[in-house]
């Protein structure tokens, strides 16, 4: 088939710190880059109209909704999908533009690989973090509950994967990860209270120690030293928080 035209997809919220980084990568295979922005109060804008994307203000209604309303907004059903904190690495531009040149699936899925506070994470289940970031947009839709969207393909659609990695450039900190478990966890708890999910004391106790042992010890967190142990504690911390929330908003009793 001809050389199709590729529009890369980023929602955005207060990403000054982010942006410029994702961007310059993302016009090495972009024929428009559309940013849909949920009315930052940074230099997101400012910065963003220095690269000469189509910059577009939308009240955030959720991920999902948000992420399908950016890939509405695209003149090319041949979509990339981006987040303000991923960078595309050498091997993923080649990558990307020879799937350009040869499109022959209807989605690809990308590895993705997370930077904490400076470390590559590449073990405790975080690496490759398969992504479907590159899609044919007329062949599925983002789907799921928020925080845990993804782009769902529809039946028999033909999946393929291309080398090299998205690079995510997650938490600069420790504290801003604490920062992140409480907005996050908060997110998902509601949901899923909503949603009528219900917490045993037994789960809410045990599971976070079998995650622990689970992401440190079989999946090898151990491997990536300091920082991997500090993942595995704040991820099995995480479920904590998530499940006691629920447990609160459902009016369960301890």
């Amino acid at each position: 088939m001809n050389k199709i035209r590729l529009s890369v997809v980023i929602i955005t919220f207060n990403e000054e710190k982010n942006i410029a980084r994702c961007l310059e990568a993302a016009l090495k295979v972009a024929d428009e880059i559309i940013v849909v922005d949920s009315y930052s109060t940074d230099k997101t804008k400012s910065i963003c109209l220095t690269y000469g994307v189509k910059f577009i203000e939308h009240q955030f209604e959720g991920y999902v909704k948000q992420k399908n309303f950016a890939n509405s907004q695209a003149s090319s059903p041949y979509i990339l999908n981006l987040d303000a904190d991923e960078v595309l690495s050498e091997e993923l531009i080649s990558s990307i533009l020879k799937v350009k040149e040869n499109w022959t699936c209807d989605g690809y899925l990308i590895n993705r690989i997370t930077n904490y506070c400076g470390k590559w994470i590449k073990h405790g289940g975080w690496y490759p973090d398969k992504k479907l970031r590159l899609y044919d947009v007329r062949k599925g839709k983002w789907e799921g509950e928020n925080l845990h969207e993804k782009f769902v393909l529809e039946k028999n659609s033909l999946l393929g994967q291309i080398k090299g990695d998205l690079y995510h450039y997650s938490y600069i900190s420790i504290k801003q990860h604490i920062e992140q478990i409480n907005k996050f966890t908060e997110i998902a708890a509601q949901t899923e209270a909503k949603l009528g999910r219900k917490i045993t004391l037994l789960k809410l106790i045990m599971y976070p120690i079998w995650k622990f042992k689970r992401d440190y010890f079989i999946r090898l967190g151990f491997l990536d030293g300091y920082y991997g142990f500090i993942v595995a504690i704040l991820s099995a911390f995480a479920s904590f928080v998530k499940y006691a929330k629920i447990r609160q908003y459902t009016n369960d009793k301890i």
